[in-house]
């Protein structure tokens, strides 16, 4: 098991990419601990875990809050004694044209995706830096690479997270904690599920591998950077788009 022991936050994780991830961790010997604002989904989720075996608890909570991140690192402690990985996946979009946007639309867009990674990071890092180690990793985009024609504030919040990241590895590599990103392309999802289908075709064609990504496509590279094989990537941002390029 290559996450044998292993204490993880999920935030998002009641669906999609964070369903998927928390499922895989499990599976490879992780304590997993997870966070979604929709409390239904996440005690289901964690009657999955218990049925295949794994060990999972649940904390209820939004990412935008920060008194509710620290109360998820403070239950993750009381419950493990430690956390020695992040998954910050928790995100949301409002797709709309720059000229119809509206300021409440960039506000929680960028409220979830970027400052919810931060709420969630400044709440575990004590903890972390304590113990000399640690794995953050946060869900970028392909939209926070490229730029997308209606995401302007989902973009902006990709393309933050990326900078977090960057000065991050710098700052907390020192303490032993790694801090990557994951940026993915078009992934079936229930976010993608809103897409229509004709543009979602058009995805697909332009992906040099002729599909859309799974959720599990990116578990498994949030497995892999969160593991011991990851142990000198820091600072990295790694695409999991099958080569597509917006």
């Amino acid at each position: 098991m290559r996450l044998k022991d292993k204490v993880a936050i999920i935030t998002g994780a009641g669906s999609g990419i964070g369903w998927a991830t928390s499922m895989m961790f499990a599976r490879e010997g992780a304590k997993v601990v997870l966070n979604d604002i929709v409390l239904e989904r996440i005690q289901l989720l964690k009657e999955e875990i218990d049925r295949i075996g794994g060990e999972a608890i649940v904390t209820h909570g939004d990412v935008g809050k920060i008194t509710d991140m620290q109360k998820v690192a403070k239950q993750a402690v009381d419950a493990y004694g430690r956390i020695d990985i992040l998954i910050n996946n928790a995100g949301i979009t409002h797709d709309s044209l720059l000229v119809k946007m509206t300021e409440e639309e960039w506000d929680h867009v960028l409220g979830t995706d970027l400052r919810g990674a931060f709420n969630m990071i400044h709440s575990v890092s004590g903890t972390m830096i304590s113990q000399g180690s640690g794995v953050i990793l946060s869900a970028s985009s392909i939209s926070g690479i490229y730029g997308n024609i209606g995401q302007a504030n989902y973009s902006a919040a990709k393309a933050g997270l990326i900078g977090l990241t960057k000065t991050l590895s710098k700052e907390l590599g020192r303490k032993g904690i790694r801090v990557n990103a994951v940026a993915p392309g078009f992934i079936r999802t229930p976010m993608t599920a809103k897409v229509p289908d004709k543009y979602l075709k058009m995805f697909e064609q332009n992906t040099p591998l002729g599909r859309l990504g799974e959720a599990e496509d990116v578990a498994y590279a949030y497995l892999f950077l969160a593991s011991d094989e990851a142990r000198f990537i820091n600072g990295a941002v790694l695409e999991v788009t099958g080569g597509l390029i917006i």
